[in-house]
C-alpha cells in the first residue's frame, strides 16, 4: 500500500515504516558522530521509549554510552491494510540497529501505568540485567487509571483561577488568532496532576526498590518543560504547571529514600511533539523560537538535546537550579533568545508569520515524527505496513 500522512488537527493517524526507520538511523548517526560517552550508565531503562526525548535517550545510552536497555511504551500494531503507530516502527528499528552493534535490547509494549506491566518489567530486569543503573521516565499520556483505586483520570490543559486570553496558531492554515480559555475546576486540576504529575514515577521507583533491582548509585531522570513567560498563562501557571510542581515534590521524596543524587527533574527545551502540539500557544511560540534559535545557531532537536544532557549534565556536582533540577533549557531561555522572541511576539499575525516565524519547520518536524517528509524515502513506493526495513 501507499502510506500518506493523514493529519487532523494535532493528530497524525498514519506512520511510514521506511520513514520512521530512516529517522531512527539518522539520530543514531548523529550520536555516533559525537563520539563515545564512557561514563554513561550501562543498564538503562526508558519508560516512554518510542518517540521524542525517550527514543533519543535510548539511542544516546546505547550507541554512545555502550548501554544495554529495556524500554516500555504503548503502541498500535499495524495490519495488512493499516499502518501501526510511529512508536511501533521506531522500537523495532532501534532494536534492529542496536543488535547490529552487539546490543540485545528488550522492549515491552503495554500500559506502563499498570502494576501488571511493573511486575513483568521487574521479572525482565532480574533475568536480563540483575539490576538497573538508570531509569528515564518520559511518559506522555492524556489518561491514566490508578492501579490502586481503579479510578481513571483525564488531564485538562487549562489555566487556573481565571479565564485567559492568549494568542495561538492554527498549524494547518497558518492563521494566528486569539482564543479565550476557561479556568480548570479543582477536579480537573487534580486529575491533571494524577495523570501528569509524579505519582506513577514514584510508584515505579518504589516497586523497583522494593524488588531489589536498583543497583548501588542508581539514578532516575524525569523530563519536564518549564518554558518562558509567553507560555506560562496556559502552561506553568495552569494545570500543567501544578503537575510539574508535583514532579519536583516526588523527586524530593525519591531522593529521601535513595540518596541526594538519585532523582533529578531535567528541564528541556521546546520541541515538536504530538503532545505539545495540542497545547494552545505552544505551537505558535515554537514557530518563533525555532526561527530565532536557528538564526543564532542554537537550535536543537530531541537527539541533540539528549546527547548534550548525557555528555555534560550527568556528572555528580553538576549545577542545579533552586528546585534541584538539571537545566537543559538554558539556550532557549537565554536573554539573547528570549529578548528576540519577545520582540517578535506582539508583531505576530497571520500576515507576518512568514517573516517572523518558521511554520514550515514546525510542520516538517511534526510530520517527521511519523516518518514523513524525510529525504531519501520514496513515498510513492508500495510498502507492507507490517514490515520494518532491516
Amino acid at each position: 500500500m501507499i502510506i500518506e500522512p493523514r493529519v487532523r488537527g494535532f493528530i497524525c493517524t498514519t506512520a511510514h515504516p521506511v520513514g520512521c526507520t530512516t529517522n531512527v538511523r539518522e539520530q543514531i548517526a548523529y550520536v555516533l558522530r559525537q563520539g563515545p560517552i564512557p561514563a554513561c550508565p550501562k543498564r538503562v531503562a526508558v519508560l516512554g521509549c518510542s518517540t521524542g526525548y525517550g527514543l533519543a535517550s535510548r539511542i544516546v545510552a546505547s550507541f554512545a554510552g555502550g548501554a544495554e536497555s529495556i524500554g516500555v511504551s504503548l503502541e498500535r500494531e499495524p495490519s495488512a491494510s493499516k499502518s501501526g503507530s510511529a512508536g511501533w516502527y521506531n522500537n523495532r528499528a532501534f532494536e534492529i540497529e542496536a543488535q547490529k552493534i552487539g546490543r540485545s535490547p528488550l522492549t515491552l509494549e503495554g500500559d506502563a501505568f499498570s502494576d501488571e506491566m511493573k511486575e513483568n518489567f521487574i521479572d525482565c530486569v532480574r533475568e536480563k540485567f540483575g539490576q538497573l543503573d538508570m531509569l528515564v521516565y518520559t511518559m506522555a499520556a492524556p489518561v491514566r487509571t490508578d492501579p490502586v483505586t481503579g479510578k481513571t483520570y483525564r488531564s485538562a490543559i487549562k489555566p487556573l483561577g481565571a479565564p485567559v486570553e492568549i494568542k495561538t496558531l492554527n498549524t494547518e492554515t497558518g492563521e494566528v488568532f486569539k482564543t479565550a480559555l476557561a479556568p480548570a475546576s479543582e477536579d480537573e486540576a487534580t486529575a491533571t496532576v494524577a495523570v501528569m504529575g509524579g505519582d506513577d514515577w514514584k510508584r515505579w521507583i518504589d516497586q523497583l526498590a522494593d524488588a531489589g533491582v536498583l543497583a548501588p548509585g542508581f539514578r532516575t531522570l524525569n523530563y519536564t518543560y518549564i518554558g518562558s513567560e509567553l507560555t506560562w498563562p496556559i502552561y506553568w501557571n495552569g494545570t500543567l504547571g501544578r503537575a510539574k510542581v508535583d514532579l519536583d515534590r516526588k523527586a524530593e521524596q525519591i531522593r529521601g529514600r535513595l540518596g541526594q543524587d538519585a532523582a533529578r527533574i531535567v528541564a528541556l527545551k521546546a520541541v515538536v511533539t504530538q503532545a505539545s502540539s495540542a497545547i494552545p500557544v505552544v505551537p505558535l511560540y515554537g514557530t518563533v523560537l525555532f526561527k530565532v534559535m536557528k538564526q543564532l545557531g542554537l537550535h536543537e532537536g530531541c537527539i541533540e538535546q539528549i546527547d548534550r544532557l548525557f555528555r555534560t549534565r550527568l556528572d555528580q556536582g553538576v549545577e542545579l537550579d533552586e528546585a534541584h533540577r538539571i537545566r537543559l533549557d538554558d539556550w532557549e531561555l537565554s536573554p539573547q533568545v528570549q529578548a528576540e522572541v519577545s520582540r517578535r511576539w506582539p508583531l505576530l499575525s497571520t500576515e507576518t508569520l512568514g517573516d517572523l516565524a518558521d511554520l514550515a519547520e514546525y510542520k516538517s518536524q511534526f510530520l517527521r515524527l511519523f516518518g514523513f517528509g524525510i529525504a531519501g524515502v520514496d513515498y510513492a513506493q508500495d510498502v507492507d505496513p507490517r514490515v520494518v526495513p532491516a
